[in-house]
């Protein structure tokens, strides 16, 4: 891809109107002194001090965060939280970053799902975490909360360019995107042909059809749990790739880590990625490659285009430490040149 390409494709990124369909999380960060820690007058237990907190929307948010910091037009925001504190802090940042949350329900027989994060202040990246809680429905999603959900979606559709469904919920049927509303998509995406339809999931990728399907190596693979270090063979993915994109009748991404994205169409390719050098947080990288891909595709990329620029997204956000990060459109200029340098290209 040429410079001149690129801006090609980026000059058309503010038209663009994207829903975002699944699992919102509040990210909710305590920023922990160390120094202050006490004991507990009552357990005895290490009491530790937060001297700042920090809330960002999470999961599904991360990828809205990232549409809007590449310049999206309209951002809606569209699934089911809480009626609590945490949805007023999530929606609150959602419209901070000009997201509509019209179509994110408030349910009283649901908690917000939320990512509590203490760090120690002034330790940067993931040396500084502390073990993480996580508050997540874990009883089925009643039908009449998917009803509702579903009907949203076919108020939006007629109204944006793209739906992303991030699906985070690893419990069968426990989150937004259920087995009920995966159907259901597959049936819209067939309606709406003219709206790019992309899915990322953690545990079921490979029950979408009819979606644009993004997968990392392992979810490509549905090894849940690898060992640090694992990989999948280049070879195997070679052979997997087409096999996904007979079963999804839609084309399909799978990230490869440092090494690129391998996409199906129009034959299989692994487009390289950028060799980031010094530490790195990988936290969110894939949900910031969603959303540089749905752009791209939005302004007229092919797949490969497409995976290019979600490469060059995601290797601005992981040198972001700490946080799940976002990129601008200078900064994927700025990585594109970096990318042609270690590619050997002017």
């Amino acid at each position: 891809m040429h410079s001149q390409r690129l801006d090609e494709l980026l000059t058309q990124f503010p038209r663009h109107r994207i829903a975002v369909l699944g699992d919102f999380f509040l990210d909710k960060y305590l920023e922990v002194s160390p120094e202050l820690a006490e004991p507990s007058l009552e357990t005895g237990r290490v009491a530790h001090q937060v001297l700042a907190l920090r809330r960002s929307p999470g999961a599904a948010g991360t990828v809205v965060n990232n549409l809007a910091a590449l310049g999206a037009a309209q951002l809606h925001a569209i699934g089911a939280v809480g009626d609590d504190g945490e949805a007023f802090d999530l929606c609150k940042g959602l419209n901070q970053i000009g997201c509509s949350t019209d179509g994110l329900l408030r349910c009283p027989e649901l908690m917000t799902p939320t990512y509590l994060k203490p760090h120690d202040q002034n330790v940067a990246g993931l040396e500084g975490e502390h073990s993480r809680y996580d508050t997540k429905n874990r009883v089925p999603t009643p039908q009449a909360i998917v009803d509702r959900i579903a009907a949203e979606l076919e108020r939006v559709l007629p109204q944006v360019d793209a739906l992303l469904i991030m699906d985070q919920v690893e419990i069968a049927d426990c989150g937004v995107v259920t087995t009920r509303l995966r159907d259901r998509v597959a049936e819209l995406a067939r309606r709406f042909s003219n709206v790019i339809f992309w899915a990322d999931s953690r545990r079921f990728i490979r029950s979408f059809r009819n979606t644009m399907i993004k997968a990392n190596q392992f979810e490509a693979v549905h090894r849940l749990n690898p060992a640090v270090g694992e990989e999948v063979s280049a070879e195997e993915l070679r052979l997997l790739v087409p096999q996904l994109r007979t079963e999804n009748q839609a084309t399909v991404f799978v990230t490869y880590g440092e090494r690129g994205i391998w996409v199906s169409d129009p034959e299989v390719t692994l487009v390289p990625g950028v060799k980031v050098r010094g530490p790195i947080d990988p936290t969110g990288a894939g949900d910031s490659a969603s959303a540089g891909a749905v752009m791209s595709l939005c302004s007229g990329a092919t797949a490969a285009e497409a995976a290019l620029v979600a490469n060059l997204v995601a290797s601005i956000t992981v040198q972001q430490l700490g946080t799940t990060g976002t990129a601008s459109p200078d900064q994927v200029r700025a990585a594109l040149q970096e990318w042609h340098s270690q590619q050997g290209q002017s």
